[in-house]
C-alpha cells in the first residue's frame, strides 16, 4: 500500500488542515497537562479524570483526521471541515456570551476557522 499524497492544490491544502489536526490531536493526547495551561484551564490537582478527558479528545482528534487523510475523499473532508466549523462557531458563542475574548481565544477562533476553511473551500470546488 502507497502512501497517497494529493497532486491539487485544494486537496493537497485540505490534506494539511487534517495533518495538522492531527499534530495538533496528538499533542493533546501525549501532553495533556500542558495543553490544558496553554488553553487556560486551571488545574487545582491532578486528578485523572481529567487528564483521561483531555487525552480522550486527543485521541478523538487524531482518529478523525487520520480518517481524512486516509481516505481523501470529498465527503469526509467535509465532514471533517464542517465538524471544525462547528468548533470555531462555538469559540464565537464563547466570545460572545462567556467574556471569552482574551488574545487566546481570538486565536483559537483564527486557527480553528482557517483549518475549517481549507477542507470545506476544496470540497465545494473554491480552491
Amino acid at each position: 500500500m502507497e502512501f497517497y499524497f494529493p497532486t491539487e492544490l485544494g486537496e493537497q491544502l485540505a490534506f494539511l488542515s487534517a495533518a495538522t489536526m492531527s499534530l495538533i490531536g496528538c499533542f493533546i493526547l501525549f501532553a495533556p497537562g500542558i495543553t490544558l495551561n496553554i488553553l487556560g484551564l486551571v488545574r487545582r490537582d491532578e486528578r485523572p479524570e481529567g487528564l483521561g478527558a483531555a487525552r480522550s479528545v486527543g485521541g478523538l482528534i487524531i482518529g478523525f483526521s487520520a480518517t481524512a487523510i486516509l481516505l481523501a475523499q470529498p465527503i469526509v473532508y467535509l465532514a471533517f471541515g464542517s465538524a471544525l466549523g462547528l468548533a470555531a462557531f462555538g469559540r464565537v458563542l464563547s466570545l460572545m456570551s462567556d467574556r471569552g475574548g482574551t488574545w487566546r481565544g481570538v486565536l483559537f477562533l483564527v486557527v480553528e476557522a482557517v483549518l475549517a476553511a481549507l477542507p470545506l473551500a476544496y470540497v465545494f470546488g473554491l480552491i
